[in-house]
């Protein structure tokens, strides 16, 4: 393979800083270089990007469906394909497929597909995330109470296992159900441990941190709250600056007030990053689907269950960073990283993700300038061209 390319007549984002007059060059699959429009070797083919701008594709670490499909209903090879391609056309280009709290059959198979996935090189697939089972009750939001449960040694056994054979592994737990000594264990074989759903105190959350968890699931969603005395896990999870956490912005999930309060205050190097939590709807115009044998219904901008418990979000990446930038207020280049180079850190992979330089992945988005998609690259493939049949 020797295929190389070089897209101009855009605005260039590389993760850090923006590029006039520039073109990107990809080899391979990869970043090569950006360079100045005019140096460019006469023996490499011009694509015309057509103005705007050209992004770091963005990379998601809680997708629980799309296009139809839950991968808890259905935890195969083919479920995760459907997940990535309907996301791709949002600007995602890596995303964690996510596994909600399920029976141990289920999790063994969607572990199974994973592996399978990251072996077939499946375009978008970047790990998974399994988001449970060892949560709270107390904070189970949508999950299936009957079916949290402590983590056993065969459990973490599991956990490791699974990680040598995944790109990426990343976990959701809460204090009540694991002990520290298990998330120090995971840690160290390469786990990415998350804290969430959880009503744990500011103290237990930082010992797990101090043990090696670093991230927290979908910020001030299903856990312990700030309060004057006790700030809880969200109070942690901005305190703690080893603590990267997902936010879940949608206008529903959070209050734009309270993201800007987060963000002023969150405390580094860890970011608060952008994720979706979406669910099978992504992509198509279902209004009701299940989880758990439960129906989940759509209706204005949210999913829930029929008590009207909010069950994942129905959000796509780049409807975060519009609502990020446009409502919020943040600049745009943060609300970029945010969805791309910030949750590629968190995750261990910001040395192939989430930013332009050479030998990154040549996963581009092409945006118009009032933040539409254009066209999508994954590893130097495009994968979506706005106004052509899916």
């Amino acid at each position: 393979m020797n295929d190389r390319f070089a897209l101009t007549g855009a605005r260039i984002f590389d993760g850090d800083n923006w590029h006039e007059g520039s073109a990107l060059v990809v080899r391979d699959g990869l970043v090569e270089a950006i360079v100045r429009q005019g140096a460019l070797p006469s023996d490499v083919r011009v694509v015309d990007a057509g103005g705007g701008m050209l992004v770091p594709g963005f990379v998601d670490i809680q997708v629980n469906g799309g296009g139809g499909v839950m991968l808890n209903d259905h935890p195969d090879v083919a479920s995760i394909e459907t997940i990535c391609r309907a996301h791709a056309p949002f600007g995602t280009t890596a995303l964690l497929a996510t596994l909600i709290t399920d029976t141990p059959a289920i999790t063994a198979a969607a572990i199974a597909a994973g592996e399978a996935a990251a072996l077939r090189k499946v375009p978008g697939f970047l790990g998974l995330h399994l988001e449970g089972p060892h949560l709270s009750i107390a904070r189970k939001g949508a999950h299936d109470p009957a079916l949290i449960r402590p983590m056993t040694d065969a459990d973490q056994a599991m956990l490791i296992a699974a990680r040598r054979k995944l790109p990426v592994l990343l976990t959701t737990v809460a204090p009540e159900s694991v002990e520290p000594a298990r998330v120090a264990a995971l840690a160290k074989a390469g786990v990415v441990v998350s804290l969430g759903h959880s009503d744990t105190s500011y103290l237990r959350a930082k010992t797990f941190a101090e043990a090696g968890a670093s991230v927290v699931t979908h910020l001030f969603n299903a856990m312990s709250q700030i309060g004057n005395r006790e700030p809880g896990l969200a109070g942690t999870a901005i305190d703690v600056g080893s603590l990267s956490a997902g936010l879940i912005a949608d206008g529903i999930h959070v209050h734009p007030a309270t993201i800007r309060i987060a963000l002023d205050a969150k405390q580094g190097p860890g970011k608060i990053v952008l994720v979706t939590d979406a669910m099978a709807p992504i992509g198509t115009d279902m209004t009701s689907f299940t989880l758990n044998g439960r129906t989940i219904y759509r209706k204005d901008g949210s999913l829930r269950l029929a008590d009207g418990t909010l069950a994942g979000a129905d959000l796509d990446m780049i409807s975060a960073i519009r609502f990020l930038h446009g409502v919020v207020g943040v600049e745009l280049s943060e609300a970029l990283r945010m969805a791309s180079l910030y949750p590629a850190q968190a995750i261990g992979q910001s040395h192939r993700l989430g930013r332009f330089a050479n030998g990154t992945a040549a996963d581009i988005v092409a945006l118009s300038d009032d933040l539409g998609i254009g066209s999508v690259w994954i590893g130097g493939e495009k994968v979506f061209k706005a106004g052509a049949p899916r």
